[in-house]
């Protein structure tokens, strides 16, 4: 909070209203279970994935969450039956054969791997972008100093915080954030705070 209140005098605004940070981080989650659950929650409402989750791990009644090679070993069907499109199961079964080949680590081995060496690793997964990776190293290993550029929210936060007409294409964003390092996953966190603000303020921000 320090750190980025010097940085930026609009920062210390924000942090005085909205407090500490909390990212809620997923600290015992494996880097295997986070993938899946983010694959089904691409492109849908929250409360929708979570059904969808949770008729698959009622698939596996022996398991808080199904190993690999469990859903491996499941047809196709029945997993489809939980709500699964084609293409987001192709990525599950993906990233349920690269954990099982190393390709996904351990989270033990994940926390000797920088995050360029993660994003590397798992954007080889069906369906898995960078996006993706960079919330698992936020939200997930907890690493302090990610920023991802390309997202929609983060951008927008900067356009509202800044009082910009149009959001920072993600290169310059990328060159503006230099400053907060080395603790821009808080700046991110930040900038969605930003977001929020507005949309509860009405149609003050510009558009």
């Amino acid at each position: 909070m320090r750190h980025l209140s010097d940085a930026e005098p609009r920062f210390a605004a924000l942090i005085q209203r909205v407090g500490p940070p909390r990212l809620g981080v997923e600290r015992k989650r494996d880097l295997y279970e986070a993938l899946v659950r983010a694959i089904a929650h691409q492109q849908l409402h929250g409360k929708a994935a979570e059904a969808i989750l949770g008729r698959f791990i009622a698939l596996f009644p022996d398991s808080v969450f199904p190993a690999p090679a469990q859903v491996l070993d499941t047809e196709d069907a029945a997993l489809r039956a939980c709500g699964f499109s084609a293409a987001k199961l192709a990525a599950i079964r993906d990233i349920c054969a690269k954990s099982l080949d190393g390709i996904v680590p351990a989270r033990s081995r994940a926390t000797r791997l920088t995050d360029d060496a993660l994003i590397e690793r798992l954007t080889t997964i069906r369906g898995v972008g960078r996006w993706t990776v960079e919330m698992l190293l936020i939200f997930t290993l907890g690493r302090p100093d990610v920023l991802p550029a390309d997202d929609f929210g983060v951008r927008e936060g900067y356009r509202v915080l800044f009082e910009r007409d149009a959001q920072p294409k993600p290169r310059e964003l990328a060159a503006l954030a230099a400053p907060w390092s080395p603790y821009r996953s808080f700046a991110t966190w930040y900038l969605y705070r930003a977001v929020e603000e507005a949309r509860r303020q009405g149609p003050t921000s510009r558009a």
